[in-house]
């Protein structure tokens, strides 16, 4: 066996030990900048911390930002189509994953969970507005949450400030009051992210299962995960030769090498005498084992549809590379245009936090977040086709990221007072933009993310035909013949109305009610003129106004 030389080992130990040291120091002169953020978690306020409490009121504040009002906007066309799938799946039980589109199948079993509740008490109303939108309240009130769970690794005021960002966001808000993936896209994205997080400081398995489960639910949930998956794949080999560059250690946190400058103490001695630890075999066949099952599961349709599930699972990846729409392409600088105009706190807050965890390269997970932030900027960016709610994937990182610079500002006494001013100013732009945007201008085409969003006016022609039915005997078994050939998100509304059918063009017909599209109103008026009368017309988008005529014999 080759020997060391032991000048060569004694020299390599002192370097380590150097290293420890310095690091240890930084950690040291950190804790002894003086009271600052950092008291939140000591000083009380009855049986409550300052730190619980802010994060209560950041809890409270996300929950009215979501909760208020839910129903008042009119389903957008997804979240109609999506309504379709929870319709078939609430009244027979039936869903089967469609590779072609449509995205996968997480949303609508967490819908079935809140309707099937509410349908305990109210019957089969229990299936409306409130209860699907209910399903991403919930998960974009979890994301705030997790972000909370991250103290650890974005100190106290930094968890709180990424918190309160999230509660704020005009995105997060807008897009957890829409019955479309992307909040639950997002919460998984993170649950992953702080499962591992936890496991590297307990090692303990059970976080490797929920990081494997979320792994899972992110495949489930949308065919995007890969190029999440991707991005974290990059970041990772790129913040190893970052630290490596930089003097640093990718193994190592600050807090690590203190606890080794101090033996019999800190997290690597908490770890094993919490935990007895599992090989790298084991804790990879449990993952394969967990996250396979999930897939499973869930692609199979609880396995209502096994094996065909699991094929289409793989399958739609052929599917969505050539899947393009001329309307969603746009080029690189989009995510630019947008977010700019949505979220510009969080755009400026999260390209300082990038430069903040490049230049001090104290923290390899603030490192990782900055290579995340801009894999997943490049990434979308790079990917001609493009739509408002996709950039949800963007703004995680860089909420996280936001934190961590308000950490690093919170820290420093002489800085402390433009922390708190600039995230002050950070929430209020933020807020009033959610609160425009989710509130009021809904569905003005101009704002960001009101994207080909249905028009309120469309809410009147559902009124209209309420009107209709109510004073026929048929009640909601009259017929209507929807001949537009743009109609969502009408079938959600119309779906207790068990005579409607949906043709999409000028079919001949004696239903009671006619349903148009303006460019068929001359043609409906010379074929069903002499019997059917114009009762009222609405915009559903921009560019398509549909017309609603009644039989002549009939009174409105």
């Amino acid at each position: 066996m080759a020997r060391v030389p032991e000048k060569s080992t004694a020299k390599s130990q002192r370097r380590a030990s150097s290293r420890a040291s310095g690091r240890a120091g930084r950690s040291a002169a950190v804790k002894q900048r003086g009271p600052g953020p950092a008291q939140l978690d000591q000083r009380k306020l009855g049986p409550l911390t300052f730190w619980q409490i802010a994060a209560l009121v950041i809890l409270l504040v996300a929950a009215a930002l979501r909760l208020y009002l839910l129903t008042e906007k009119v389903f957008h066309h997804d979240e109609g189509v999506n309504g379709n799938f929870m319709t078939s799946l609430f009244h027979t039980g039936y869903y089967r994953y469609d590779p072609s589109n449509y995205h996968g199948p997480t949303l609508y079993y967490a819908a079935l969970l809140t309707s099937s509740i509410a349908s305990f008490f109210v019957g089969k109303a229990g299936l409306n507005d409130f209860t699907v939108r209910l399903v991403t309240v919930i998960f974009g009130m979890g994301v705030v949450w997790l972000l909370l769970c991250m103290k650890k690794w974005l100190g106290s005021f930094g968890a709180l400030s990424a918190a309160a960002l999230a509660a704020v966001s005009a995105g997060f808000v807008f897009f957890s009051r829409y019955f479309i993936h992307e909040i639950l896209f997002v919460f998984f994205t993170l649950a992953v992210v702080v499962a591992l997080l936890k496991f590297s400081e307990t090692r303990r398995p059970r976080y490797i299962v929920l990081a494997a489960a979320s792994l899972a639910l992110l495949g489930a949930t949308k065919e995007t995960w890969i190029i999440t998956v991707g991005v974290w794949l990059i970041a990772i080999p790129c913040t190893w030769l970052w630290m490596k560059i930089r003097g640093g250690s990718f193994w190592i946190e600050e807090d690590d090498a203190a606890a080794k400058a101090a033996p019999g103490s800190g997290p690597a001695v908490q770890r094993s005498e919490q935990a007895k630890p599992w090989s790298r075999t084991q804790l990879a066949i449990v993952a394969a084992l967990v996250f396979t099952a999930v897939w499973v599961t869930f692609y199979s349709s609880f396995f209502t549809n096994f094996p065909q599930g699991l094929i289409d699972s793989v399958k739609t990846y052929n599917v969505w590379t050539k899947t393009s729409s001329a309307a969603n392409v746009y080029d690189w600088t989009k995510y630019f245009d947008w977010l700019g105009r949505a979220e510009l706190p969080i755009l400026i807050l999260g390209a300082c936090g990038i430069v903040t965890a490049l230049a001090q390269a104290h923290s390899r997970f603030a490192v990782f977040t900055a290579f995340w932030s801009m894999g997943t900027f490049a990434a979308y960016s790079l990917i001609p086709y493009k739509t408002p709610w996709l950039a949800l994937s963007i703004i995680l990182p860089f909420v996280i990221i936001s934190g961590y610079v308000f950490e690093q500002l919170g820290g420093r006494r002489s800085l402390r007072v433009v922390a708190y001013l600039a995230l002050a100013i950070a929430t209020i732009v933020e807020a009033n933009q959610a609160i425009e945007i989710s509130f009021l201008r809904y569905d003005d085409t101009s704002e960001t993310y009101s994207y080909a969003h249905t028009n309120r006016d469309f809410l009147n022609l559902i009124h209209d035909i309420e009107k209709i039915a109510a004073g026929n005997p048929a009640g909601k078994e009259i017929g209507i013949a929807e001949m537009s050939p743009e109609y969502w998100p009408m079938p959600w509304y119309l779906r207790d109305y068990t005579h409607t059918g949906f043709w999409g063009h000028i079919v001949p017909t004696n239903e009671p009610i006619i349903i148009a599209h303006q460019s068929q109103k001359a043609q409906i008026e010379e074929q069903f003129g002499d019997r059917y009368r114009l009762i009222s017309e609405h915009d559903l988008r921009p560019g398509n106004r549909l017309y609603l005529y009644l039989r002549k014999d009939l009174q409105p």
